[in-house]
């Protein structure tokens, strides 16, 4: 794992949207398409300003995949991911992607429709070469919607998990929701084994609130209880920091 900090949100949003942007380009260089993951988040914002400005990338060529989803959430409520990455990505891009293959999922579903969506973008993910993810790190050491203790053995591209009270309660602090029981309970997410088959992890991870989370994730065992911590295990993975979620690291 790799360890960049920057003096602010700004400069770490601009450094994590180069390194994943170079990235990009070279396979679009060397395969003429390109695989991305995108997550969502407070954590994001100035990593996608960045993102959509970046230069010489042709995003007509670039397949884009969407980390996770709350289930049972309006497509346009405030936090829907979906609408997040719509507003914040898609519609900022000089040009549309090529295609984005968003979790289907909005108000309510039965568990029935819910397994049938998940196996849709299973299928359209399995066998698929992701070039870049961009991710970031749960104030509870969540990667993606996995929360501790999270599954590190299923190989399945998408998954249903529960939301942690720590979770939701982050989700709430960070303005997406009027109350904490607003917050959905369920969710599907992308899986740690899937995360980890990309080639590159550019990590996004700023805030004061995250710096115990980056602390056990970075210097902690790898363990199910601290899911961040298996990024240690992956030959490609930057973590992008600000010096407020670096604070609390040894080597910061």
């Amino acid at each position: 794992m790799n360890i960049e900090i920057f003096p602010n949100k700004q400069e770490l949003g601009k450094a994590a949207a180069a390194c994943g942007a170079t990235a990009i380009r070279e396979a679009l260089k060397t395969k003429k398409e390109a695989n991305i993951v995108l997550a969502t988040g407070a954590s994001q914002f100035e990593m996608l300003e960045h993102l959509v400005a970046a230069e010489e990338v042709d995003w007509s060529c670039v397949n884009c995949f969407h980390l996770d989803e709350y289930i049972g959430l309006p497509a346009e409520h405030p936090a829907s991911f979906h609408k997040y990455l719509r507003e914040r990505f898609v519609e900022k891009l000089p040009v549309p992607p090529k295609v984005f293959h968003f979790i289907r999922l909005a108000g309510d579903q039965t568990d029935d429709e819910v397994h049938r969506e998940i196996q849709r973008i299973n299928a359209l993910l399995s066998g698929t070469e992701v070039d870049v993810a961009f991710i970031g790190i749960g104030e509870n050491s969540h990667l993606a919607f996995n929360d501790p203790p999270a599954d590190f053995e299923t190989t399945d591209p998408f998954i249903v998990v529960e939301l942690d009270d720590a979770c939701r309660q982050q989700q709430f602090g960070e303005g997406w929701f009027e109350k904490l029981s607003d917050v959905p309970s369920t969710a599907v997410s992308m899986s740690v084994k899937q995360i980890l088959k990309s080639n590159l992890i550019v990590c996004s991870v700023p805030d004061e609130r995250k710096a115990n989370a980056v602390r056990r994730s970075v210097e902690g065992t790898v363990s199910p209880d601290v899911p961040a911590s298996i990024l240690q295990k992956h030959p490609n993975t930057t973590l992008f920091l600000d010096r407020a979620s670096a604070a609390l690291l040894k080597r910061s």
